[in-house]
């Protein structure tokens, strides 16, 4: 059972109907393609092993608050968007050019942003140097859920916060320790 569902903003809907409609040049469909399904994990995984086998002393913690920003991400958005009871821009209006399938029916919060976020933050506040890199993976998977039609801009603004926060939140209990 849901608590209510959702009505769409003007500008999401506005925003959906325009990125459904629009056919991006090749290079933009490629990365968005690729920044999605890099954000269906295997990234973070990637991640997390290079920060693993490094030697740095603080790995463990930074794999640790990771873990835990991005545990406590899936359970919020799981808990959420069964709340929510969104449904995806993809099952209100056809997408032009993207075909992929959703990985469940609510769109609200953006799962792939939560967890990007949660990973970007919580492993680029032990190693700064990479912090504008992990960003930029994070926004690009932030980006193509809107762009291919999975999430409405508020989803992925809503999951990019709270993901952000999380890990901000597990940096803060393991630098304590």
């Amino acid at each position: 059972m849901t608590l209510s569902r959702s009505s769409l903003s003007a500008p999401d809907r506005f925003l959906m109907y325009r990125l459904n409609r629009w056919r991006p040049p090749r290079w933009v469909r490629v990365w968005m393609l690729s920044a999605s399904r890099a954000g269906d994990g295997w990234l973070w995984w990637c991640c997390g092993l290079a920060v693993l086998v490094s030697h740095d002393p603080a790995r463990h913690q930074a794999i640790g608050a990771a873990a835990l920003a991005v545990l406590a991400g899936i359970f919020s958005f799981k808990v959420l968007k069964r709340a929510v009871g969104r449904r995806r821009p993809c099952s209100l209006q056809p997408h032009a050019w993207a075909n992929l399938l959703p990985p469940d029916q609510f769109s609200f919060p953006s799962g792939h942003s939560i967890t990007a976020f949660a990973v970007a933050v919580s492993l680029g506040a032990f190693y700064p140097a990479t912090f504008s890199v992990l960003l930029f993976c994070a926004a690009s998977v932030a980006i193509s859920r809107v762009v291919l039609g999975m999430h409405f801009l508020s989803d992925v603004l809503a999951g990019s916060g709270l993901g952000a926060l999380l890990g901000y939140t597990a940096v803060l209990l393991f630098k304590a320790f």
